[in-house]
C-alpha cells in the first residue's frame, strides 16, 4: 500500500470518526432537519436529473 493511500484511508477514519461524534451529541438537531433535507432533494433531483436518457419527444421526424 502506498503512502498516499494509507493518509488518504487515515484522513477517511478520522472524518467518520468526527461526524459519529458530532450527530451522537446533536442527534436531535440533525433528525429535525431531515423533513426539510427530504423536501430541498425533491426540486434537486429534478434540477440535476440527467434529461437525456428518455430517447427525445420531439415528433417532427415521425411520419405519418
Amino acid at each position: 500500500m502506498t503512502s498516499s493511500r494509507v493518509w488518504l484511508l487515515m484522513a477517511t477514519s478520522f472524518a467518520v470518526i468526527v461526524v459519529f461524534f458530532i450527530l451522537r451529541e446533536h442527534w436531535a438537531h440533525a433528525l429535525g432537519l431531515a423533513p426539510y433535507l427530504l423536501l430541498l432533494a425533491c426540486p434537486l433531483m429534478h434540477l440535476f436529473h440527467g434529461h437525456g436518457g428518455h430517447g427525445g419527444h420531439d415528433h417532427k421526424d415521425r411520419t405519418p
